[in-house]
């Protein structure tokens, strides 16, 4: 990846469970959502963002690119809205929004 530039592999559009279990099908319309995504790899200017983490975006913003079967998002670091990182010190949240 150059510069900025995230490669993330995102969450399935597919069928997803309400916290309640309702299990809510894949052609519900909803409105604006935002969604995650894991990071596959980053550019050599990227600074806040880990290969790993969870991020989330908006998916109108999206630029898909298909490797290998596998279809994959291209992003830049400015476009992300969160990061979930496993790594947080001081007993953080792991949340950076």
């Amino acid at each position: 990846m150059l510069h900025d530039r995230l490669l993330v592999r995102a969450e399935s559009d597919g069928e997803r469970r309400s916290g309640a279990g309702i299990v809510i099908p894949a052609t519900a319309t909803m409105g604006r959502r935002l969604g995650w995504a894991e990071v596959v790899a980053v550019g050599q200017h990227v600074r806040q963002v880990e290969v790993g983490d969870r991020v989330l975006f908006d998916p109108e913003d999206k630029a898909e690119v298909e490797l290998h079967a596998a279809t994959y998002v291209v992003l830049r670091e400015r476009d992300l809205h969160a990061v979930a990182a496993p790594r947080v010190p001081d007993g953080g949240t792991g949340l950076y929004l």
